[in-house]
């Protein structure tokens, strides 16, 4: 056999023309990876630009608040904080916020501890229990999200006055110590769960209490953590309800306190900005330190809801 023979021949383990497809897939492959880091590139900067238009507002809120007098009405607006602060002063001297901040704090906190047993309690029997009718009640109940809420404010204030809970905790807390958002969501759990689990604890002799209490109450606490934090930055946000419920200082939250800032003769901008900040401060805060349990709690319920 001639030694060109040999050259032709095919190597073992080798087969013609298989390198030259895997060459012409490189570029390929590279094309691909530099669209989806371009694409990767385009999403992050996306995602900055919309944080920034989140966090715009309460920074400029902050700039206005540290703005000499007269440096809110120059234009161009000033965009660096001038760190002046006197309005901060003037704003904290303007009202009683340490009994604003109690107020508020202590109708947050009842507020979501009611919300999370009637939650709990609500969504454990339409998601659980047997009983006749439990489609359509459930249908009720989801109607209430369409019923705007203006609507029932002269009514309510008119019951509100004859069961004389104008100018009252009670009336900041009963009404929204239910929630349809709540009860729908740990309903979606508890449908979720294997029905076997409940049942054997039935069958151990466990009561229906007993069982939501060591069974259920432990399976949906992403959603309860989802909602404790919801409901109570409502409750912190919460303005036009209490604004005509009470009258007093002595139950009224931080955000009627924001109100004293308004007059006949007009607003104090920079005192209101002042007064919006460290108000705020404290729900940010809150926000920051409970983020991981929210967006938990959040895919957790989107992977739940069918």
């Amino acid at each position: 056999m001639s030694s060109s023979t040999l050259q032709d021949a095919p190597r073992p383990g080798h087969e013609p023309g298989r390198g030259a497809p895997r060459r012409a897939a490189r570029p390929a492959a590279r094309r691909v990876l530099g669209a989806w880091r371009g694409w990767s590139a385009l999403r992050k900067a996306f995602a900055i630009l919309l944080g920034l238009a989140f966090v715009f507002p309460f920074y400029w809120t902050f700039v206005i608040s540290t703005s000499r007098p007269g440096g809110f009405y120059r234009f161009p607006p000033e965009l660096i904080p001038e760190w002046d602060w006197s309005n901060w002063s003037r704003a904290w001297n303007e009202a009683p916020w340490i009994r604003f901040f109690l107020n508020t704090l202590f109708i947050a906190s009842a507020t979501v501890l009611l919300c999370l047993v009637t939650s709990v309690l609500a969504g454990f029997a339409f998601g659980v229990l047997r009983f006749r009718g439990k489609k359509s009640l459930m249908v009720l109940v989801l109607s209430v999200l369409m019923m705007p809420g203006t609507v029932l404010i002269i009514p309510d204030y008119v019951l509100a006055t004859d069961i004389h809970w104008v100018d009252t905790y009670w009336i900041q807390i009963v009404p929204w110590g239910a929630s349809v958002f709540g009860i729908f969501l740990v309903r979606q759990f508890f449908v979720t769960m294997p029905q076997e689990i409940l049942d054997a604890a039935s069958v151990d002799g466990a009561g229906r209490l007993r069982v939501l209490w060591h069974i259920g109450v432990p399976a949906v606490r992403p959603a309860l953590l989802l909602i404790a934090i919801n409901v109570f930055m409502a409750s912190w946000n919460s303005f036009l309800w209490p604004e005509i419920m009470t009258n007093s200082t002595n139950v009224q939250p931080v955000e009627v306190g924001l109100s004293t800032f308004s007059s006949d003769v007009g607003t104090d901008i920079p005192g209101l900005a002042a007064a919006a900040t460290f108000t705020t401060l404290p729900l940010i805060v809150f926000f920051l330190l409970l983020q991981r349990h929210f967006i938990r709690g959040a895919l957790s319920a989107a992977g739940s809801v069918k």
